[in-house]
């Protein structure tokens, strides 16, 4: 069995492999291609967000209202309870769309269709810069490989990440 040290270290090492892989000279020349979300996309989630908005409302008695504490807290909820476990990538991937929607508010981002060589992901884009945040896979990946960072903390290092790369306001 391995213990949540190992899973830790484990998952943090997969992340470099990723790192690295994507960091290879072949990949590098290829900029992703950015499009706009397809009606079939659009569909998709809005079916992610109803089935978990279903869930929360018939063991939480409680739905999503686009407040970010009240939701950040509804979606750890949903996992301190383990109505959404780890294995339940679906459900995990939907939080995600929950997740992406509270920072696009938060950031002005919107929602993208990203294309590189490791394959198709929606991903939230900051206006028409280079700057993009994957929030469908933020809770899934962590939780999968056994990850339990509080989605609050998902969250604010995300927004942080954004922040960071923004450039300042003029006169500050």
């Amino acid at each position: 069995m391995i213990t949540g040290t190992a899973q830790t270290w484990l998952a943090r090492l997969g992340w470099i492999l990723l790192a690295l892989t994507l960091a290879s000279p072949g990949w590098a020349q290829e900029p992703p291609q950015i499009g706009e979300l397809t009606a079939l996309d659009r569909q998709f989630m809005q079916a992610q967000r109803e089935s978990l908005e279903s869930l929360a409302r018939r063991h939480l008695g409680t739905g999503f209202s686009g407040e970010t504490d009240r939701d950040l807290d509804l979606l750890q909820r949903l996992l301190d309870r383990d109505l959404v476990k780890a294995d339940q990538k679906r459900e995990l991937q939907a939080m995600g769309v929950i997740l992406g929607e509270l920072l696009a508010k938060e950031l002005d981002m919107h929602w993208v269709l990203y294309e590189d060589p490791v394959g198709r992901s929606r991903a939230l884009r900051y206006r028409d810069s280079d700057l993009y945040l994957f929030p469908m896979t933020m809770i899934s990946r962590r939780r999968e490989a056994g990850d339990q960072t509080p989605v609050a903390v998902i969250y604010a290092s995300a927004v942080d990440e954004i922040r960071s790369e923004l450039p300042p306001l003029p006169f500050q």
